[in-house]
């Protein structure tokens, strides 16, 4: 069996990018590379919880196949919506970052959204399980 089609290797990425938030959090001074635009950081802050979301989707879709779509969905945008809340809280005891905004903290919260949905068009280039 693939990899790929192990929830293991699914929920271990989510503990990468887990690692990888908190570090970028506990960065002082932190200019991410790129043109500039408006509302720059919601469409970062989008994008990298989709990608943990649709980390965290597939391993639950993985690891328990009779869980239903909703089900896997709820649980991805609570779970990104809940760290989201942690990062922005500890972004509040970082020097030169500013936490607890609400805005940032939507933004992650979608990001689960789009994770989740992401996550469900991923799962269908993915073997079945237990094929090799």
């Amino acid at each position: 069996m693939r990899a790929s089609a192990r929830p293991r290797f699914w929920f271990t990425l989510v503990a990468l990018w887990f690692g990888a938030l908190f570090w970028l959090s506990s960065q002082s001074h932190l200019h991410p590379p790129g043109p500039e635009f408006i509302n720059k950081d919601k469409f970062l802050h989008t994008g990298y919880f989709a990608l943990g979301g649709a980390c965290l989707f597939i391993g639950l879709r993985l690891q328990k196949p009779a869980m239903g779509l909703l089900a896997a969905s709820l649980i991805t945008v609570a779970f990104c919506s809940a760290v989201g809340a942690f990062d922005e809280w500890h972004q509040s005891f970082v020097p030169n970052r500013t936490g607890n905004d609400p805005h940032d903290w939507l933004a992650d919260t979608r990001g689960g959204i789009v994770g989740a949905m992401a996550g469900h068009g991923v799962l269908r280039f993915l073997p079945p399980r237990g094929s090799c």
